[in-house]
């Protein structure tokens, strides 16, 4: 398909050197020159069309492989960034109670960061083969480094844009939430290119002046400083509001706020001095450690029975899965998605795992031989059961060995022939039998009496001689042979405890504790009220919370009402709910109090009383049975800080930097990587996953280039430094032969660098964007950052990529004496060209924003399609109408 591309392209070149002869543009193919790194393939002249298309192929496979070298380079690129973007630092704060705290904050702003070294890395060859071009041709100006920063900017904005719309699901919608940044990036954008079209036709013809070149390099820090301004320093005028960055952190921006309803949270006087503080840094971390908190509890409720470690663990992978990715992240996700590499998600799982080493997510005990004990321990029955059925288990061992136990009654406050049958007998497990019961007999009488209780013991474990194990009489009175190896033994619970409630009484009517000291962070507290001392009967139990230090509505729910306890029932519990502040310091109480008891129909049990009585009230309640309060009738509810809570936020704080999924620690990692396949699948449930024959392809096509730049410094060392500079080295090598390549492929095949730059260098340099545009867009609830930093990209590349290689150019014509001639032919067409289209393209997405579509991205499949295709459709035409203006078929300027 490659061959008949550049079959087709030869010809047609031949073509319009005829049709165009009488063109000052087409006078011939192009001078063929030896590049900066390689030298021209000789000969270069009367080369028969077959060589043309053979030598064209050989230098776009050579571009080819050399753009998937520059994408591996770029990963360890970005990655140094986002470490280097990453650093935090360590600021005290003063709480309102006067206690200072110390919180981590992050050094770099975030947009201050997109837009510089983000930007850098993610244009960094476009950039750097604006300047290298300008070296290579002794600082005089090129068609190729311009070219192909103009053909990125349509690319990025035309083809990019237009993917992200088709790939959201049908009816879904993303919706750019830094309005305001956009639009400051999206001007300067568009008028970075005027402003090459004013300095190049306008101020001075052709010839661009030193000021010129030092003017556009300027527009780049006034880029970021506005783009910061309207981000960070307007919500005073503009109101405040909220939005999540990358680490999770909510931050004001336009439109819908899923902060969520504050009446939820307490603590919002302290939480408001936050959102009054003049840094920002303070508040974003507030609003960071809040967001963990939601998360903890959320993870909590799910999972009663996990341990905080393992919360800790379930939070990080649910931030990392869920939460707004860095644009270094998405970058290097696609980089490797499409090299076979390492997946960030697999990575960042097995990073979690790792760091819970250790956590008994189950335990399984060491087979010590046989175990028997009562399963359960405790027995609570009623005086009226009659009978119930106590019992054993076994476990472990060998289950074919039969094994014998004795049991039998022992008398507690209950006594054997008055409150129960006793009873005592011989258990026998036999062959995969692994628990056996025996009856036990509860005596009911009329009396009134308190709860009583007995026990039931196990002993002399023994095995069947039959077994071919050690006998009973070879074993010690716990069933441990002489050698010292368990055979078979008793194990706790060998006593069972049986209470036996009276169902002679309605029952006293107790708090289960006097004293409750709860974390703040709890959420839900159950509060056991228990009925003993007789269940009979349907009784009900009023309570109501008393205000302490603790605040109700601030601290906790304040409720009242009833409990009812049916017939038998013997425990009851009331639900108080606990309001978390967002502040770890806390030391309050409040108390829960029992009105007294009633039974339902109690007018007509005190009818039975007979008249002039004598009895006294407590005689009364023991002969009718009447319910009535214990001694614990109010509990003292004490709410503290959680401090294993506040200590897993604050480690969550810590490893929240996305610089620990992206960087690496040693060159054993790195290499490590370089030579793992990794399973390309986007499946929720991958896990597991063998590498596909696609995977194993691609990684063995990139294997040179892994195994090379695995020797970059990895990022640990020297914070990242080491790492971006010689990344940034490597990427400008492979630029400058990129840049040969593309002169020699145009050389060739004869096209002119201009058209080479905007159909085939631009493409090459945004493949590896254009995939992490894809990846973010499905990911990401929010357009920002597919499609939020292109506007801003386009800006940097002309501001840094053009403006450093002009002004040093036109210094170095003004220490000569000379001007430096800039010819605004295919620049300034091209340039007007993708101004147009772009405030058409720009239009479109805020025309999308009205309620019948809701978002820049997705939609309906019919509005989905018509703007990919309209946008595609936008990127062809620029490409087309400028290479038909640079081969003179049509008049530029």
């Amino acid at each position: 398909m490659t061959t008949i591309l550049l079959t087709a392209l030869v010809l047609l070149q031949d073509m319009t050197l005829v049709l165009g002869g009488s063109s000052n543009k087409t006078e011939g193919p192009p001078q063929c020159e030896d590049g900066l790194i390689i030298p021209m393939w000789r000969p270069s002249e009367n080369l028969s069309t077959g060589d043309r298309v053979a030598r064209g192929l050989v230098y776009f496979i050579g571009m080819v492989y050399l753009f998937i070298g520059v994408s591996i380079v770029a990963d360890k690129f970005m990655a140094s960034i986002e470490v280097i973007t990453s650093k935090e630092k360590e600021i005290t704060i003063k709480r309102p109670n006067g206690d200072k705290q110390i919180v981590v904050v992050r050094v770099w702003n975030e947009t201050v960061a997109n837009l510089t070294l983000m930007a850098l890395g993610s244009s960094a060859p476009e950039i750097l083969l604006s300047i290298i071009e300008i070296y290579a041709k002794n600082y005089e100006a090129g068609d190729l480094g311009p070219g192909t920063i103009v053909g990125s900017a349509a690319f990025n904005l035309f083809m990019i844009i237009g993917l992200c719309v088709y790939v959201i699901p049908d009816g879904e919608v993303r919706k750019i939430k830094h309005l305001r940044v956009f639009f400051v990036t999206a001007t300067w954008s568009v008028f970075a290119y005027i402003w090459l079209y004013i300095i190049l036709a306008v101020i001075s013809y052709g010839v661009v002046e030193v000021w010129e070149g030092l003017l556009t390099l300027m527009f780049f820090p006034a880029t970021v400083y506005s783009a910061y301004f309207m981000d960070k320093k307007l919500y005073k005028f503009a109101g405040k509001r909220y939005r999540m960055n990358r680490r999770g952190m909510i931050v004001e921006h336009e439109g819908d706020v899923e902060l969520g309803d504050k009446s939820n949270h307490v603590g919002n006087d302290e939480f408001k001095r936050f959102e009054d503080e003049e840094n920002e840094e303070i508040r974003e971390f507030e609003e960071h450690r809040r967001e963990f908190i939601r998360i903890l509890r959320e993870l909590r409720k799910k999972n009663p029975n996990f341990e905080m470690k393992q919360l800790e663990a379930l939070a990080r992978e649910e931030m990392t899965n869920s939460g707004p990715k860095s644009r270094a992240f998405y970058r290097i996700q696609a980089t490797r998605k499409l090299t076979g590499g390492c997946n960030l998600m697999k990575k960042t799982a097995e990073r979690v795992q790792s760091d819970t080493d250790g956590v008994p997510i189950t335990t399984k005990e060491e087979d010590n031989g046989i175990k028997l004990y009562f399963d359960p321990g405790h027995y609570t029955v009623m005086e009226n059961v009659g009978e119930f059925f106590a019992t054993v288990r076994r476990e472990g061992g060998d289950l074919k060995t039969i094994v014998h136990v004795d049991y039998k009654t022992e008398d507690g406050s209950a006594n054997a022939g008055s409150d129960y049958v006793a009873t005592f007998g011989t258990l026998t497990f036999g062959p995969c039998e692994v628990t056996k019961s025996f009856s036990v007999k509860v005596i009911d009488d009329d009396v009134f009496e308190e709860d009583e209780h007995f026990y039931l013991r196990i002993s002399n474990v023994r095995l069947d001689t039959s077994s071919g194990l050690p006998s009973n009489g070879e074993t010690t009175s716990n069933g441990v042979t002489p050698a010292g190896k368990p055979a078979v033994q008793i194990v706790a619970p060998s006593l069972a405890t049986v209470m036996i409630l009276d169902d002679d009484h309605c029952g006293i009517f107790n708090l289960a504790e006097k004293d409750i000291e709860i974390v703040e962070s709890v959420g839900t507290y159950d509060i056991k009220v228990v009925r003993w001392s007789g269940a009979r009967g349907r009784v009900v139990v009023p309570y109501k919370c008393e205000e302490g230090t603790a605040k109700p509505g601030k601290d906790y729910s304040d409720i009242s009402g009833e409990l009812t306890f049916e017939n038998n029932e013997t425990e009851k519990f009331i639900q108080i709910q606990i309001l978390e502040e967002d502040s770890y310091e806390k030391d309050v109480l409040f108390y829960v109090e029992l009105g007294e008891p009633r039974q339902i129909g109690d007018d007509e049990i005190a009818g039975q009383i007979p008249k002039g009585s004598s009895l006294t009230e407590e005689e009364k309640i023991a002969l009718l049975g009447l319910p009535k309060l214990g001694d614990v009738t109010r509990v003292q509810i004490r709410i503290k800080e959680s401090k294993e809570f506040k200590n897993t936020v604050d480690k969550l704080l810590q490893r929240a930097n996305a610089s620990l999924l992206v960087g690496t620690s040693s060159w054993k990692e790195q290499f490590l990587e370089a030579l793992t396949v990794s399973a390309d699948d986007d499946d929720e449930n991958g896990e597991g996953e063998s590498p596909s024959c696609t995977d194993y392809v691609l990684h063995f096509l990139t294997l040179f280039w892994k195994v090379l730049f695995a020797f970059v410094p990895p990022t640990d060392l020297s914070d990242g430094y080491w790492c971006f500079t010689v990344s940034m080295l490597l990427i400008g090598v492979l630029t400058a032969i990129i840049g040969d390549c593309a002169s020699h492929f145009g050389c060739t095949i004869g096209l002119k660098d201009a058209v080479t730059a905007i159909a085939f260098v631009a493409l090459g340099t945004s493949i590896p964007d254009t995939f992490a545009s894809k990846v973010a867009a499905v990911q990401d609830k929010y357009a920002d950052a597919s499609i939020g930093n292109v506007t801003g990209s386009n800006a940097v590349n002309v501001f840094l990529g053009i403006g450093i290689a002009w002004s040093i150019a036109a210094v170095k014509h003004a220490i000569n004496g000379r001007a430096f001639i800039v010819p605004p032919g295919n620049l300034a067409f091209s340039v007007t060209l993708f101004c147009t289209t772009a405030l058409c393209a720009i239009a479109v997405m805020l025309l999308r924003r009205t309620k019948r579509i809701g978002g820049e991205l997705g939609g309906p499949r019919g509005a989905k399609i018509a703007t990919s295709c309209l946008f595609v459709f936008f990127w062809l035409f620029y490409v087309f109408m400028s290479s038909l203006e640079a081969y003179g078929v049509i008049q530029g300027f």
